[in-house]
Protein backbone atom coordinates (compact mmCIF):
# COMPACT_ATOMS: atom_id res chain seq x y z
CA UNK A 1 0.00 0.00 0.00
CA UNK A 2 1.89 3.31 -0.91
CA UNK A 3 1.21 5.96 1.35
CA UNK A 4 2.29 9.77 1.81
CA UNK A 5 6.09 10.23 2.61
CA UNK A 6 8.49 12.23 1.64
CA UNK A 7 9.08 12.91 -2.14
CA UNK A 8 5.72 11.18 -2.73
CA UNK A 9 3.34 13.32 -5.07
CA UNK A 10 0.23 13.10 -3.29
CA UNK A 11 -3.17 14.74 -4.57
CA UNK A 12 -5.93 15.87 -1.78
CA UNK A 13 -8.90 17.52 -2.03
CA UNK A 14 -10.25 19.86 0.86
CA UNK A 15 -12.51 21.77 2.32
CA UNK A 16 -12.03 24.63 5.19
CA UNK A 17 -15.00 25.33 7.93
CA UNK A 18 -14.68 28.48 9.92
CA UNK A 19 -16.10 28.19 13.28
CA UNK A 20 -19.63 28.05 12.87
CA UNK A 21 -18.56 24.83 10.47
CA UNK A 22 -19.61 26.86 7.23
CA UNK A 23 -17.80 25.69 4.68
CA UNK A 24 -15.60 29.05 3.30
CA UNK A 25 -13.35 27.21 1.11
CA UNK A 26 -13.38 24.47 -1.04
CA UNK A 27 -11.33 22.11 -3.99
CA UNK A 28 -12.92 19.24 -5.16
CA UNK A 29 -10.60 19.13 -8.01
CA UNK A 30 -7.62 17.49 -6.41
CA UNK A 31 -4.65 19.61 -5.83
CA UNK A 32 -1.23 18.09 -5.81
CA UNK A 33 2.03 18.87 -3.83
CA UNK A 34 5.13 17.16 -3.28
CA UNK A 35 5.15 15.65 0.55
CA UNK A 36 8.22 17.29 2.04
CA UNK A 37 9.65 19.64 -0.60
CA UNK A 38 8.21 23.02 0.10
CA UNK A 39 5.45 22.90 -1.74
CA UNK A 40 3.25 25.98 -0.37
CA UNK A 41 0.86 23.46 1.18
CA UNK A 42 0.24 24.31 4.89
CA UNK A 43 2.47 22.45 6.86
CA UNK A 44 0.20 21.26 9.47
CA UNK A 45 -1.92 20.06 6.84
CA UNK A 46 1.30 18.15 5.30
CA UNK A 47 2.26 17.10 8.44
CA UNK A 48 -1.65 15.37 9.01
CA UNK A 49 -1.08 13.96 5.42
CA UNK A 50 2.48 12.17 6.54
CA UNK A 51 1.97 7.88 6.50
CA UNK A 52 -1.65 8.41 4.95
CA UNK A 53 -2.72 6.31 2.39
CA UNK A 54 -5.15 6.65 -0.79
CA UNK A 55 -9.06 7.06 0.42
CA UNK A 56 -8.25 8.30 3.72
CA UNK A 57 -10.10 11.23 4.92
CA UNK A 58 -8.38 13.27 7.45
CA UNK A 59 -10.17 16.48 10.00
CA UNK A 60 -7.69 18.91 10.79
CA UNK A 61 -7.95 21.79 13.47
CA UNK A 62 -5.27 24.50 12.39
CA UNK A 63 -5.13 27.34 14.88
CA UNK A 64 -4.99 31.15 13.37
CA UNK A 65 -1.09 30.45 13.95
CA UNK A 66 -1.20 27.36 11.87
CA UNK A 67 -4.02 28.79 9.11
CA UNK A 68 -4.85 32.13 8.21
CA UNK A 69 -2.72 34.02 11.14
CA UNK A 70 -3.98 36.42 13.80
CA UNK A 71 -5.32 39.83 13.17
CA UNK A 72 -3.56 42.65 12.59
CA UNK A 73 -5.48 46.19 13.51
CA UNK A 74 -2.23 48.28 11.59
CA UNK A 75 -4.38 47.09 8.58
CA UNK A 76 -7.71 48.28 9.80
CA UNK A 77 -8.23 51.68 8.36
CA UNK A 78 -11.63 53.62 8.76
CA UNK A 79 -12.62 57.00 6.95
CA UNK A 80 -15.30 59.70 6.07
CA UNK A 81 -17.30 57.94 3.45
CA UNK A 82 -17.12 61.22 1.17
CA UNK A 83 -13.12 60.31 1.10
CA UNK A 84 -14.09 56.95 -0.57
CA UNK A 85 -14.47 56.89 -4.50
CA UNK A 86 -18.23 56.01 -4.58
CA UNK A 87 -17.65 52.44 -6.11
CA UNK A 88 -16.50 51.28 -3.11
CA UNK A 89 -19.04 52.54 -0.64
CA UNK A 90 -20.21 48.86 -0.11
CA UNK A 91 -19.52 46.50 2.14
CA UNK A 92 -17.61 43.30 0.74
CA UNK A 93 -16.10 45.86 -1.70
CA UNK A 94 -12.41 44.80 -2.80
CA UNK A 95 -10.09 48.08 -2.60
CA UNK A 96 -6.64 47.46 -4.01
CA UNK A 97 -3.42 49.52 -2.78
CA UNK A 98 -0.17 49.40 -4.27
CA UNK A 99 3.19 50.32 -1.32
CA UNK A 100 6.24 52.38 -2.31
CA UNK A 101 7.78 48.86 -3.44
CA UNK A 102 5.16 47.85 -6.39
CA UNK A 103 3.62 45.12 -4.14
CA UNK A 104 -0.21 45.23 -4.31
CA UNK A 105 -3.04 44.05 -1.26
CA UNK A 106 -6.52 43.71 -1.22
CA UNK A 107 -8.35 45.68 1.28
CA UNK A 108 -12.52 44.77 1.74
CA UNK A 109 -15.47 47.45 3.08
CA UNK A 110 -16.15 45.57 6.13
CA UNK A 111 -19.00 47.70 7.52
CA UNK A 112 -20.15 51.91 7.02
CA UNK A 113 -21.80 53.58 9.86
CA UNK A 114 -22.48 56.99 11.00
CA UNK A 115 -20.50 58.25 7.77
CA UNK A 116 -17.51 56.03 8.15
CA UNK A 117 -16.34 53.71 6.19
CA UNK A 118 -14.11 50.18 7.48
CA UNK A 119 -11.58 49.03 4.99
CA UNK A 120 -9.33 45.87 6.61
CA UNK A 121 -6.80 43.82 4.40
CA UNK A 122 -6.92 40.71 7.32
CA UNK A 123 -8.18 37.55 5.64
CA UNK A 124 -11.06 37.43 6.40
CA UNK A 125 -10.31 34.14 8.45
CA UNK A 126 -7.31 35.85 10.53
CA UNK A 127 -7.60 35.16 14.18
CA UNK A 128 -10.01 32.38 13.96
CA UNK A 129 -9.48 28.35 14.23
CA UNK A 130 -10.69 26.27 11.46
CA UNK A 131 -11.22 23.31 10.16
CA UNK A 132 -9.58 21.61 7.31
CA UNK A 133 -11.30 18.26 6.30
CA UNK A 134 -9.05 16.48 4.18
CA UNK A 135 -9.05 13.80 1.54
CA UNK A 136 -6.27 11.38 0.02
CA UNK A 137 -7.32 11.15 -3.36
CA UNK A 138 -4.13 10.11 -5.21
CA UNK A 139 0.08 9.07 -4.27
CA UNK A 140 2.54 8.56 -7.06
CA UNK A 141 6.46 8.50 -6.59
CA UNK A 142 7.43 12.51 -7.64
CA UNK A 143 9.81 13.25 -10.58
CA UNK A 144 13.06 14.82 -9.57
CA UNK A 145 11.77 17.87 -11.48
CA UNK A 146 8.24 17.55 -9.22
CA UNK A 147 10.88 17.70 -6.00
CA UNK A 148 12.14 20.86 -7.27
CA UNK A 149 9.59 22.73 -7.65
CA UNK A 150 7.44 21.09 -5.07
CA UNK A 151 4.62 20.47 -7.50
CA UNK A 152 3.71 18.44 -10.08
CA UNK A 153 4.41 18.63 -13.80
CA UNK A 154 1.28 19.32 -16.71
CA UNK A 155 1.77 16.40 -18.62
CA UNK A 156 0.63 18.50 -22.00
CA UNK A 157 2.79 21.53 -21.08
CA UNK A 158 5.58 20.51 -19.05
CA UNK A 159 4.76 23.41 -16.76
CA UNK A 160 4.46 22.81 -12.97
CA UNK A 161 1.27 23.49 -11.72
Amino acid sequence: MVTATLNKLVYITYSILDSRGMVVEQHDIPVGYVQGANSGILPAIESAVVGRKIGDRIEITLSPEDGYGLRDESLVFVDDIENVPPEFRRVGAEVLFENESGETKAFYVTSIENGKLTLDGNPSLAGQSVTCLVNVTDIRDATPEEIRNGRPLDVKTGTVH
